[in-house]
């Protein structure tokens, strides 16, 4: 087998000068980054997804359903017919919805769109709704006592020392008095 001897650098140099070297390819870049902007048109022209189902759940399956589900994401189907909206549940609701599937299925056609959903997936999970409404309640203002009941508390207190447990009796008096109105 015969073998080519190496060139000289002068050699080398010469070839290189004749032939140009390609530049290496650029990676391209991600997809998702060219297709964003064309992705926000058309959510917000077709925007259903679970974005939109939230701000209206009450709406469609009532307040106690609303505190104890959630709707987690739309999966379409590959025949192109009605999708299904998959629900995350709190515990025992779930025998509760799927009686209820053919009620929601006709709501969320009003809102959607007809046959955008037509079949319910319930999973069992921790719902966010259920933490946020089990924060206690903020206590309501009451209105003041009128002007006359007050009177007649105070003076019906005069007889007592100033001190923690006038303050005391004064505010269980309001407090008695507010539930009798």
């Amino acid at each position: 087998m015969y073998r080519r001897p190496l060139p000289t650098p002068d050699e080398a140099l010469k070839i290189l000068s004749r032939r140009r070297t390609r530049p290496p390819m650029r990676v391209p870049p991600p997809a998702g980054k060219s297709l964003a902007k064309f992705i926000r048109e058309l959510d917000k022209k077709y925007g259903h997804g679970p974005g939109a189902l939230q701000a209206r759940w009450k709406e469609i399956v009532g307040e106690n359903l609303a505190r104890r589900t959630e709707p987690v994401r739309i999966i379409k189907s590959r025949t192109g017919e009605g999708g299904t909206l998959e629900l995350r549940v709190d515990g025992p609701v779930a025998s509760l919805i799927q009686h209820q599937v053919p009620q929601i299925t006709q709501r969320l056609d009003l809102l959607l769109g007809k046959g955008v959903v037509s079949r319910l997936r319930i999973v069992q999970g921790p719902v966010r709704a259920a933490a946020a409404a089990s924060a206690p309640p903020r206590p309501r203002r009451r209105p003041p006592l009128d002007a006359a009941k007050e009177r007649d508390l105070a003076a019906s207190l005069s007889d007592q020392p100033d001190g923690p447990l006038k303050e005391a009796l004064l505010k269980l008096g309001r407090g008695v008095l507010r539930n009798e109105s």
